[in-house]
């Protein structure tokens, strides 16, 4: 699966928007997502600390929960962008993708001034998955 270089674009405008709502007092490391769903739609997402950390909230996962709460299953793509360098989704934000995504799913990371741009697809980032196809049903 390939995006027009058109909707990358617009994905990761989308995405730094959201990164200025991150909410980051511990760290000041503001991530933006922006997720596209299977019909066209876009979900935002930031980053959101919490003094304990383990309740932190990726901006993927934002995104994630915002369209699944919205009705959405199927994905296409997500941009996500970060500061100097690109920030690439963590293992945790990745397990989720596993849950909803295919492998063909589009994974487009930036660093904040886009001069610093990957795009790969899901199975690139995580080749061997767990999913709902590795619990027997």
């Amino acid at each position: 699966m390939t995006l027009p270089q058109e909707q990358i674009d617009s994905l990761l405008d989308a995405a730094q928007e959201a990164r200025t709502h991150a909410y980051t007092p511990y760290s000041h490391y503001q991530v933006g997502a922006a997720l596209l769903t299977a019909d066209g739609q876009v979900y935002g997402g930031c980053n959101i600390e919490n003094a304990a950390y383990g309740p932190t909230n990726c901006a993927e996962r934002t995104a994630f929960f915002q369209a699944v709460y919205d009705g959405h299953r199927a994905f296409t793509a997500i941009a996500v962008v970060a500061g100097e360098e690109p920030g690439f989704p963590c293992g945790v934000c990745r397990q989720v993708m596993a849950e909803f995504c295919k492998g063909d799913f589009i994974i487009i990371t930036a660093n904040a001034d886009r001069t610093k741009v990957n795009i790969s697809t899901f199975e690139e980032l995580l080749p061997h998955a767990f999913g709902p196809k590795d619990l027997g049903r």
